[in-house]
């Protein structure tokens, strides 16, 4: 097995730095066991330079791996070990059955061989892992087995962050899978059977992810190209602002007059139009199910009223995600500027609980 890519799925020792590297931030977590459940002992968010990163490719590694800096100090974190996770355009995940008297050994080999049918690049130029997933429900004679492999240049390029950064890389994970651990957490605190099946869409900066979960599975995800920069983008057009000026949202600052009206409104309206169609997808594929709930989460999730305004036009309930809801808090940590990012950092959470698996 290619070594490159960190042991997606297996436990490594805590305390883990959850580091999601989006386009327009870097957001960081990090957790202690409380209990049967966790405190948050650092976060920081700390943007990076436009057109360091597009679509889940770090193109300038050391501007990243500053912003990365930045938030450790900024956020006073201790732990010198972190996980990351590659997007879902850089990843091929798929469920293969094999047979269940294989050794681990002899799963790492078949895999090894059948790996060239499901990975379309050669195979030197791809990291690969997977996990046993359990007995497959049509055939107890089989084993369902994740696989999942990424261009070796994207792991690279997250390890040459983090090292850039002063940070050992213990694990690098999927950001599907990453929320999807988060969702633990969410699942308990809004009292969610493990059996029911929920949506989640990730708004992120220029793309959006619709994932769904079925227990701590994700079943399904596709990217779509729409994101909380579109409503900056059409505030720095209407009031001529710069970006900087035009993320008055995301501090939690006033609105401009006519700014619901003009503005929030029709973004509202364009990002329903954009879940539905991400519903549509979803109901042609082949492991569709009923949604129950939908959850937003990730930094678009924080725009007034959306959740709100999606669940009433696509008749689904829809909440705002809130993995750190009942989340102790160390004293250090700004409970209100927590209050403003909680969306935002799903996705780091999921990463920082590696460290607990």
């Amino acid at each position: 097995m290619n070594e490159t890519l960190a042991k997606l799925f297996r436990s490594a020792p805590p305390p883990l730095i959850g580091v999601d590297i989006g386009t327009s931030s870097v957001k960081l977590i990090q957790l202690t066991a409380s209990g049967n459940s966790y405190r948050v002992e650092a976060f920081a968010i700390e943007p990076v330079p436009e057109g360091a990163v597009s679509e889940g490719m770090i193109s300038e590694p050391q501007q990243v791996a500053d912003a990365v800096k930045k938030a450790l100090q900024r956020g006073g974190f201790k732990a010198k070990s972190c996980a990351m996770a590659v997007t879902g355009s850089a990843v091929i995940t798929k469920v293969i059955n094999l047979p269940s008297d294989l050794s681990e050994e002899d799963i790492e080999g078949q895999i090894e061989v059948e790996a060239g049918q499901y990975i379309p690049y050669p195979r030197e130029e791809v990291s690969l892992d997977f996990e046993v997933l359990g007995p497959s429900p049509r055939n107890a004679d089989l084993l369902e087995i994740l696989l999942a492999a990424s261009k070796t240049e994207h792991v690279d390029a997250r390890r040459e962050v983090a090292e850039l950064a002063g940070l050992n890389v213990a694990v690098v994970d999927v950001e599907s899978f990453a929320i999807a651990n988060a969702f633990e957490l969410v699942r308990k605190g809004a009292g969610i059977d493990e059996a029911e099946t929920i949506g989640v869409l990730n708004i992120g900066s220029t793309v959006s992810t619709m994932i769904v979960l079925r227990g701590n599975r994700s079943i399904y995800s596709r990217e779509h190209s729409f994101g909380g920069h579109q409503l900056v983008e059409e505030c720095m057009r209407r009031y001529g602002m710069d970006a900087d000026q035009a993320s008055f949202l995301q501090r939690g600052e006033e609105p401009p007059a006519g700014f619901e009206d003009e503005v929030l409104e029709p973004f509202r309206q364009n990002v329903i139009q954009q879940i539905s169609r991400a519903l549509q997808f979803y109901s042609s594929s082949s492991d569709y199910s009923s949604i129950n709930t939908l959850f937003v989460t990730g930094g678009g999730a924080s725009i007034p009223g959306l959740a709100e305004a999606v669940g009433n036009e696509v008749g689904i309930s829809c909440e705002v995600a809130d993995p750190l809801k009942d989340l102790r808090l160390a004293p250090k940590i700004n409970a209100r500027a927590l209050d403003q990012a909680r969306p935002s950092l799903t996705t780091a959470c999921g990463l920082a609980m590696r460290g607990f698996d």
